[in-house]
Order: C-alpha cells, then structure tokens, then sequence
C-alpha cells in the first residue's frame, strides 16, 4: 500500500473518512473527491497526503475533471474506492417523487459507473487496478421504503460483476461492498421508523462501524487480493442470506 495513489469520493464524512484515514496510515496518497462545502476543513488534518477536490459524482464532466486533476498532481490513481451516496426520502414506491426517484440513481447509480469508467484505460495500460464500490444491504433485500436506494445500490452490485468480468484479463480488481446501515450523516435523511427498522434487522443487534467497513475495504483493494474479482463482501451483521 506504500507510496500507491487512490481515489476516494465521498470521502468528507463515514465511511469515506475512515477509508482515508486508514489508507493513510498504510502509507498512501489519497485523491478525496466530494461535493461537501467541509471537505477542505476534514482533510485538512492529513496534510499534503490528500488532496481535495471538489467533485459532483453525478456529473461526468465533474468526474472527468477530478480525475485528470488527480493526475496531473498525485499521478494515475492504482485504487478506487467510490463511497459517495445519498439515501433519498423514506416514502412508498407509490408516493415516492419522481424528481427525488432521478436523483438518488443520478447519485449512486450514474455516480458509480462515471466514477469507475474515467479509471478504467489507465489501469488497464498500467496491468493494475484496484476498485472498490459501495453498495449495501439493501441492494441485496430491497428495504421497504427505500425503494430508490435499494434499486440504484442493487446497479452497483450488477455494476461491479460487469466490470469485474470484463478486467479479468488484467491484474484489476473490482469488488463491491454490501454493508448493513453505519451511524453516518446518512441517517441526516432517514426517518427515526426506518432507522430502527434497519437495526431490527441486524443479528448483531448493532450498527456497523465505520473503522470495521475500512478494515475490509482497505484488505479489498490490497495486493493480498490478488483472485477476487466481481465480488460481493458482506458487512451485515449476519442479516445477508446470500
């Protein structure tokens, strides 16, 4: 992990940060990418071992621009990890607003595979890459009232089986994550009843925690996964039952 160059969006906050803090501490440079007015604020603690750039995942000209600043300043990034989501209201499939419906897939559905194509050509030239997404539970289950999330984080499983496929050939990587609910700013947008619905639903009886879902994702995007490809990592909790 020494001296590689990754990709981190949605890396201001959660789960994001604490892939950035880890990573880190393995000795990489990280490439924060995320739309928050704060990311210059909680970067600012690591240095000149991040950089932050401002990015709208939504947007590919965003993205696009991330990444050859990126470039251009850190060099090819080997590791991408893309955690920018959003939840989107908690409302029936029959009240669910067709507006806030395009938004939550622009984010994590387009989101995933803007992130994930800008990185592709360089990787494939450079025979290295390492991709980490992430999905969720709810990808797999498909939570009631969360019909958006579940449907656009169900595409990045797909997603990632896709592209895991079609890199096969090289030595990239690219897996995915199906994490149960973390306490992160995402909850910011869930109801107090979906909150404890998805607490319900975990044996362990608790919420994931960030430093956990880090741990994987940093092993995830090692050279110590070196076979691993299209890959779904549980962190449920035991709710996954398959």
């Amino acid at each position: 992990m020494k001296n590689k160059i990754a990709v981190v969006t949605g890396g201001a906050h959660g789960i994001g940060f604490s892939v950035i803090t880890e990573l880190i501490n393995r000795g990489a440079y990280v490439a924060c990418w995320d739309n928050s007015p704060e990311i210059a604020v909680s970067m600012k603690s690591f240095g000149d071992k991040v950089l932050p750039i401002n990015c709208d995942i939504s947007d590919f000209e965003s993205v696009e621009k991330a990444y050859q600043q990126t470039r251009k300043e850190l060099g090819i990034p080997q590791i991408v990890i893309n955690s920018a989501g959003i939840a989107g209201p908690n409302k029936t499939v029959e009240d669910y607003n067709i507006n806030d419906w395009r938004r939550v897939n622009r984010v994590n559905l387009d989101g995933t595979f803007f992130v994930n194509k800008v990185c592709i050509t360089d990787m494939k030239n450079e025979n290295y890459g390492r991709i980490m997404n992430i999905a969720s539970i709810a990808g797999k289950e498909g939570n009631p009232n969360a019909s958006a999330y579940s449907a656009s984080k169900a595409g990045v499983i797909a997603i990632t089986k896709s592209l895991g496929k079609e890199l096969a050939e090289f030595n990239i990587s690219v897996n995915c994550i199906t994490p149960a609910a973390a306490k992160t700013r995402i909850f910011d947008q869930m109801s107090e009843d979906h909150i404890s619905y998805m607490l319900s639903k975990i044996p362990r009886g608790r919420f994931l925690d960030v430093k956990e879902a880090a741990k994987m994702i940093v092993w995830a995007v090692s050279d110590e996964n070196s076979f691993t490809t299209g890959g779904v990592f549980d962190l449920s909790g035991g709710r996954a039952t398959y």
